[in-house]
């Protein structure tokens, strides 16, 4: 498999944090010397990893039009997760299951938005199906700010089989949709939980929603009709941590 290029102050530095043996080599901007990208620098020294100062041309060669803040890590490409992972996370977990599922969203901008949100409200796994959907491509991983380092993603081939083996091991589901009739304040998200998300513009399909133990939606006051999914999906995740921390 090719190797990798990381790029963006967060996503390196949760890299060099979590999984540093993946580094082969950083390159950083010259000319620029703030504290962001000295505690960088210190990480992977502090790891003998190879750390060369280049102009900024080199960077742009290295990703395209990207936005790489002025750091790019080379690295080998990480740990692959699939279905045998999920359950062996969720059999082995010490607390209630908490598993975001995000249902054909593809684009890398929401995916890495939607994995950002997902780690700081605490879930332990996103799960999304292999085809018609984003996978961690540089820029989701940029986007995510270091939450795809540290949380697992794991793709499957039959979202649908997923669901109810998720479902078997005791995990309530629950879908975002516009035309559900109760909302999400109303729902009961402790417990072992699956918030399901659905792609942008199209929602959850339909036999994802027909999978679902319970449909919720978001109370919308103003005239716009939808919210991005990332958005929507801040909103249902942190109303369960304001439930679960109770």
């Amino acid at each position: 498999m090719k190797n990798e290029h990381i790029f963006g102050l967060h996503s390196v530095q949760a890299l060099l944090k979590s999984a540093p043996q993946r580094v082969l080599e950083v390159f950083m901007v010259q000319g620029r010397n703030d504290q962001r990208l000295t505690k960088i620098l210190n990480l992977a020294q502090s790891n003998d990893i190879s750390c060369k100062i280049v102009e900024r041309k080199k960077l742009d060669e290295l990703v395209g039009d990207e936005n790489h803040q002025g750091v790019v890590a080379i690295c080998t490409p990480g740990e692959v997760h699939d279905e045998k992972f999920l359950f062996e996370l969720i059999d082995n977990l010490n607390e209630p299951a908490f598993v975001l599922i995000l249902d054909g969203v593809t684009d890398p901008h929401n995916l890495g938005a939607c994995m950002r949100t997902a780690e700081a409200a605490g879930v332990h796994v996103v799960v999304v199906p292999k085809d018609k959907s984003v996978g961690l491509t540089p820029v989701a991983r940029k986007v995510a700010c270091g939450a795809a380092e540290v949380l697992p993603l794991v793709p499957v081939t039959n979202l649908a089989r997923t669901l109810k083996k998720l479902q078997e091991k005791g995990i309530w589901l629950f879908g975002a949709a516009g035309e559900a009739d109760g909302s999400v304040y109303q729902a009961n998200l402790t417990g072992n939980i699956g918030v399901l998300m659905g792609a942008e513009g199209d929602g959850l399909r339909r036999l994802t929603q027909e999978t679902c133990d319970h449909l919720i939606n978001i109370p919308m006051a103003g005239t716009v009709s939808s919210l991005n999914v990332s958005v929507a999906t801040g909103v249902v995740l942190f109303e369960a941590v304001r439930q679960r921390s109770k």
